[in-house]
């Protein structure tokens, strides 16, 4: 979501939620005999049992609704010759993106997994105690679905400035032209696959946005609590990948190994033709617009925000041996998440 940001893997919050997941994880070296709970304390620390519903304040004129280091477009010079009310305005929508990324992530395609996995019928043999987890993860993720539309609601009420979105986020197509390829039992274990990276990869997506005064305080704070909950689902999702990994075949093992970094590229890259559909709906002519994009997520961009936002993930299937398959790892390079 926030590509370009220059203090990507140096970011304090990003390093935290690295240690929450080492802490809670199992070593992978260590056979994954017994499950130790990420969710602990959850009804202490749950954002929906201890958060308070984030509200717009009357007192944060001049503050933005986003981070516009998170936002590069907005850095470039045909950009910056717009007026700042439009400039405001990329900031508002790209804020409507997230928003809407997190609604359709954690409804459409986190929630159906995990309630198969609390309800024990997605294929995979787990404790009692980590099928039960999965039932707190799934009230986690309705409720970042609810305070998602619930901020996105707020923000249009009070800048009168209506979203601009695609009809679905850019990844719901590309995992539904995914899916589309597939048989429907090969398509059960990618839908699985694809909610493992996604959850093992969006804790650092979050670490991006920080605590800032230049930014209002409903869309940090919904952030903060959407982070520390995912802290958790990583750490849970680490875990219950070697199990799963465990339980595979070697014929599908070398399929998923083949199969996540397109996993990995489908969650990470942008939507860039929406982006510069949206730069033409500013008064931004189409060459200027396609000049813009082409030069804020040039190529070596790109893979420099995949390569960095996916250390972790791979270094999980790294652990396993997943890319000792020589056609495994080409897929990484040809993705750019290994140069």
């Amino acid at each position: 979501m926030f590509v370009g940001c220059a203090a990507l893997t140096q970011c304090p919050k990003q390093m935290l939620l690295r240690r929450v997941a080492a802490e809670d994880a199992l070593e992978p070296s260590t056979p994954p005999l017994d499950y130790r709970s990420p969710f602990r304390n959850w009804h202490e620390r749950a954002a929906v049992r201890q958060s308070p519903r984030r509200t717009l304040r009357e007192d944060e004129t001049g503050r933005h609704y986003f981070p516009p280091e998170l936002v590069p477009i907005t850095q470039h010079p045909l950009v910056r010759e717009l007026s700042e009310a439009v400039q405001e305005e990329i900031l508002v929508q790209h804020l409507y993106r997230y928003l809407d990324f997190t609604a359709k992530l954690e409804s459409l395609v986190v929630n159906r997994t995990v309630l198969s996995i609390a309800q024990g019928s997605v294929g995979v043999e787990l404790p009692d105690e980590m099928r039960f987890d999965a039932y707190k993860i799934y009230c986690d993720e309705a409720y970042h679905t609810l305070f998602s539309v619930d901020l996105a609601r707020q923000v249009e009420r009070r800048t009168g400035i209506a979203p601009r979105l695609p009809r679905q986020p850019f990844f719901l197509d590309r995992l539904h032209r995914l899916l589309d390829e597939r048989s429907a039992a090969d398509g059960v274990l990618t839908e699985l696959l694809f909610v493992v990276v996604s959850e093992t990869l969006i804790s650092a997506s979050l670490a991006e946005v920080p605590d800032s005064s230049e930014v209002v305080a409903a869309v940090s704070g919904t952030v903060r609590d959407h982070a520390g909950d995912e802290g958790r689902h990583h750490a849970y999702f680490a875990m219950f990948l070697r199990r799963m990994w465990g339980q595979l075949s070697p014929a599908e093992r070398r399929a998923v190994a083949r199969l996540v970094p397109r996993l990995i590229a489908m969650f990470l890259h942008p939507d860039l033709p929406a982006i510069r559909e949206e730069l033409i709906g500013y008064g931004l002519g189409v060459d200027d617009a396609h000049r813009v994009v082409a030069e804020t997520y040039r190529p070596e961009i790109l893979s420099q925000h995949l390569a960095a936002m996916s250390q972790q993930t791979v270094r999980y299937f790294e652990s396993l041996g997943a890319f000792d398959d020589a056609r495994a790892l080409e897929e990484l390079h040809a993705y750019g998440i290994r140069n």
